[in-house]
């Protein structure tokens, strides 16, 4: 069989098998990732058929996937109300940078990977997976929910928290001097504030560009904008994620409620790829050596992320259902977390940090999505309910 049709059938399979893994989950009323994740594992590297054609897609299909979810996100919100959401979440950045970095930083030094792999797996158990955490919150149907400006407030946070990590550890890695890395980190933050800056001010003129009575129009221009900006952002050492989220804020009125409507369908199939993409990617024979210490780390910061999100929804004034609700749609590691190890190993860091990486990433990728549900459940809601109406007696008493 030539070989753009053994392309054709593999990917076809592929994505024929995450629709028959989507619908067993809505029966089972769970979220797809997790099943997609454990699809990939057995059709990856090291898994029971291997894929072997079609990788490039894969790859960048998952790219555009975090990209979409990421957009679809912004589309939901104005520039007034992200600036407000930053405004209000500063303090709980810095809670979740501590609360989440440490253990990483700590579990490197008592394994004796030293200082840099220490910074480095700082960054890995620091920054929420903002892919998955967009798609547990659209699964669950809690984008309009109060809280949801506060986890975004936090993705957005440690994204651009990424504009000054990303280039300081690439010149920790690489050795190159001070001067370097301030420049890479002077060029990160120009960029994040131009995208930012046109986000803000010049939301209508970017409207009109893209906007358009016909649908496909609106789709091509939506997402060609989208792509650009996302791509010029990378290449500046920022998140692309962060300059497609910029670009959904800087959409407004009609122009970004009809691009919902067209852009859903392929934000769904995107999504879907990158978590497969995650699975394909991962040997589960390099998982097991580390695997203890990556379900400890796992449980230490899937915790560490519910009391931050909890926190900062208290901070805003959110009640203790949404306060809930927020930190467990933060536990998931992901996209940036498998980055930052691959640079580590590719400049020389003990390679067991790798598996150890993804084989947290995987555990908190499985069980984040599932876990995020415990708020809905019934005895939750009531035990919630009832925390809520003490408090508010206490507060009418001491009133």
């Amino acid at each position: 069989m030539a070989h753009s049709a053994l392309v054709l059938v593999e990917i076809g399979a592929l994505i024929l098998g995450i629709g028959l893994l989507s619908r067993l989950a809505s029966r089972l009323e769970i979220s797809p990732i997790p099943l997609i994740l454990l699809g990939g594992l057995a059709f990856g590297e090291g898994g029971f058929f291997p894929f072997t054609q079609g990788e490039e897609f894969i790859e960048i299909g998952a790219e555009i996937g975090v990209i979409l979810l990421l957009l679809m996100l912004g589309l939901e919100y104005t520039a007034r109300e992200l600036v407000s959401s930053l405004n209000g979440s500063k303090a709980a950045g810095l809670i979740d940078m501590a609360l989440n970095a440490v253990p990483g930083a700590l579990l490197a030094l008592l394994l004796g990977w030293g200082p840099v792999a220490a910074v480095a797996m700082a960054g890995i158990t620091w920054v929420s997976s903002s892919g998955v955490v967009a798609k547990v919150l659209q699964d669950l149907g809690r984008l309009t929910n109060r809280e949801t400006p506060v986890v975004l407030s936090i993705l957005v946070i440690e994204d651009l928290a990424m504009a000054f990590y990303l280039p300081v550890l690439t010149a920790l890695l690489v050795g190159t001097g001070l001067l370097a890395g301030t420049v890479s980190v002077v060029v990160a933050l120009a960029s994040v504030a131009l995208i930012l800056y046109v986000a803000l001010r010049h939301s209508r003129i970017v409207s009109r560009l893209v906007w358009s009575k016909e649908a496909d129009v609106l789709l091509l221009s939506v997402f060609g904008l989208t792509l650009l900006v996302a791509g010029l952002a990378e290449g500046a050492n920022v998140s692309a994620a962060v300059g497609a989220f910029l670009v959904g804020i800087a959409i407004s009125g009609p122009a970004a409620k009809h691009a919902q409507r067209v852009l859903t369908p392929l934000r769904d199939l995107f999504a879907a790829v990158f978590f497969l993409f995650v699975g394909l990617s991962t040997d589960p024979g390099e998982l097991l050596s580390m695997l203890v210490p990556a379900i400890l780390l796992a449980i230490v910061t899937m915790g560490t992320k519910l009391l931050t999100g909890y926190i900062a929804a208290r901070r805003a004034g959110i009640g203790e259902a949404g306060r809930w609700r927020a930190g467990f749609a933060l536990m998931s590691r992901g996209e940036f977390s498998i980055v930052i190890a691959a640079l580590a190993v590719a400049a020389g860091v003990d390679r067991s940090l790798a598996a150890l990486a993804t084989a947290y990433v995987l555990i908190t990728m499985v069980a984040g999505p599932l876990l995020a549900r415990i708020p809905d459940s019934g005895r939750f809601i009531q035990t919630t309910r009832r925390i809520e109406a003490k408090r508010r007696a206490g507060s009418a008493t001491a009133g």
